[in-house]
């Protein structure tokens, strides 16, 4: 039962760096710069369920375009669970996706419920932990991506996603501390990836190429960029064998794990081309 007034209202700035701060402190380590980029894929896709005036839950709501939104940052503070604060404001989000295929990385233990509403898997995607200070590779077609004409890298980018997701990435390459590389083959691009700091370590996501031996080059350079005792994390849609040989190459270890699922049909992505997720928050 829940008492008090519960009001459910848009996030300001200051209150998405509060939410990140609490998906931190439930262990999904988020990056240090992330809510700008965040704020770039939709302005008003963050809300926030106040309890007398106290923050007590949080939901993003991404909607994309009018066919395609994305779900995460799905929290209520440990001390409120359990009385109806949750399912308000997961309703609230919902409503705001009103006519999208919506999709969502859901925890183990949030996937029946997800189910329930109407959630159907697609598939897993597994994260891997290891270390950097990989020797970078030798290859002449690795470059910064700032090198290259953003629409490129746009064009490069828009079948990995359901939706045109341009300010966002734009964001995304830019982030302060990150390091966003490309792969040239044959004057073309042939891949990508972004290495960004985290809470802890640093995340590679995403990682795209055109094929396993492309995404190995990206994978290597990326991971050259930070040293030999720091963490790094990949996230890899488990039915991409490939990419799951890739992290176990460089003796990376299942650390954590998500169900990708959708409300419709799975979007067609080029998940054989997929060695890494850009964020389980906002797909």
């Amino acid at each position: 039962m829940s008492h008090g007034t519960y009001v459910i209202r848009t996030m300001s700035r200051p209150d998405v760096d509060m939410a990140i701060d609490w998906a931190a402190r439930e262990g999904w380590n988020p990056g240090l710069q992330d809510a700008d980029c965040y704020l770039q894929a939709d302005p008003r896709g963050f809300l926030l369920g106040l309890l007398d005036g106290e923050p007590v839950a949080s939901i993003s709501v991404m909607r994309y375009s009018d066919g395609f939104g994305f779900l995460g940052f799905y929290i209520v503070r440990p001390e409120y669970r359990g009385r109806g604060y949750g399912i308000r404001i997961w309703d609230a989000g919902l409503r705001y996706l009103k006519g999208c295929n919506v999709g969502l990385d859901g925890v183990v233990a949030q996937q029946d419920n997800y189910r329930k509403s109407g959630f159907a898997l697609a598939y897993r995607n597994i994260r891997y932990q290891g270390v950097g200070g990989c020797p970078a590779p030798a290859d002449p077609g690795i470059t910064d991506l700032s090198a290259l004409p953003f629409a490129r890298l746009a064009k490069y980018d828009r079948p990995f996603f359901a939706a045109q997701r341009s300010a966002f990435l734009r964001c995304w390459i830019r982030q302060p501390g990150c390091h966003a590389l490309g792969l040239i083959d044959r004057g073309e691009l042939a891949g990508y990836g972004v290495i960004r700091p985290c809470r802890s370590g640093y995340k590679i996501g995403p990682l795209f190429a055109d094929s396993p031996a492309q995404a190995q080059l990206l994978f290597q350079a990326l991971a050259s960029r930070v040293g030999p005792t720091d963490s790094i994390y990949l996230d890899t849609p488990e039915v991409n064998r490939e990419a799951v040989a890739l992290a176990g190459r460089h003796g990376m270890q299942v650390s954590f794990e998500t169900a990708r699922m959708y409300t419709g049909d799975s979007p067609e992505l080029p998940l054989e081309r997929t060695f890494g997720v850009t964020s389980f928050e906002v797909g």
